[in-house]
């Protein structure tokens, strides 16, 4: 499943799979560190390092070397070709693909004349759509691609976020009508968003929004995440997986095996 992140606390609540995938790594390294030192000239001025993923001391034939710079100076470092390659490989990891579902600011009840779809938003709705988007820049979740409903309410929603934050103004923006309708439709939103995401990105683009209504938003936030995520107005679900690409990313999510 994605990772899920709340953009409205101090401490992020994520299970981060690519922690424990360098957690691997780092054990891999500990276990060839062991094997290497008894191979290593016992005349070599002997240093003590402490491995971060095993918190066991390891001597090794070098200066002390915290195990967390490794990447940075495994070349000069006597750790075997082995090593090498493995470290290496680390280092093609697939990229996070950060994916922020938003609902709409809060919108006014002020006309009621109005279609559903052409309602404004409130006083408070405006002053929240400032908050969130000053919040997601404050945390470096900034949109390359924006898929948006084409109700009014969605679309000043981004318009404030735009003109608050530049970044937002830079992303590349479409309007999906079906946005509006899907969102009412029991279960089938989740399906939706992985499909438009799938047609309108491009392996370059690391963060995707889609702005839009509940409860499909909701829905597709807690199936993507395996755990129930309630979104009131203006709030976003942050999710995060791996993958090469965006179809990659929701197949190791676990949601769906193609586009």
């Amino acid at each position: 499943m994605f990772n899920f992140m709340s953009p409205f606390s101090d401490q992020a609540i994520i299970f981060n799979f690519t922690s424990i995938q360098r957690k691997t790594i780092w054990q891999i390294a500990a276990q060839r560190f062991q094997i290497l030192k008894s191979e290593m000239n016992a005349s070599a001025t002997v240093g003590v390092g402490t491995c971060l993923s095993t918190s066991k001391p390891l001597s090794i034939g070098l200066t002390p070397v915290p195990i967390c710079l490794l990447r940075r100076r495994r070349r000069c470092l006597m750790i075997g070709a082995e090593t090498e390659v493995e470290l290496a490989a680390s280092e093609a990891q697939p990229a996070s693909r950060r994916l922020i579902l938003l609902r709409h600011a809060k919108s006014s009840w002020q006309h009621p004349s109005l279609r559903d779809h052409d309602r404004p938003l409130s006083k408070t709705g405006r002053v929240d759509a400032v908050t969130v988007s000053r919040k997601l820049q404050r945390m470096g979740w900034i949109p390359q691609l924006i898929l948006c409903s084409d109700a009014l309410r969605t679309r000043e929603t981004l318009n404030i976020m735009q003109e608050e934050a530049r970044g937002f103004l830079e992303a590349e923006v479409h309007f999906i009508s079906s946005y509006y309708s899907i969102a009412a439709m029991d279960g089938q939103t989740a399906e939706h968003l992985q499909r438009t995401i799938c047609h309108y990105s491009r392996d370059e683009l690391f963060t995707i929004m889609c702005m839009g209504h509940n409860r499909g938003w909701e829905e597709a936030a807690s199936m993507f995440t395996g755990a129930s995520v309630e979104l009131k107005t203006c709030n976003a679900a942050l999710l995060e997986a791996p993958g090469k690409s965006w179809e990659e990313a929701f197949a190791v999510a676990g949601y769906g095996s193609s586009c």
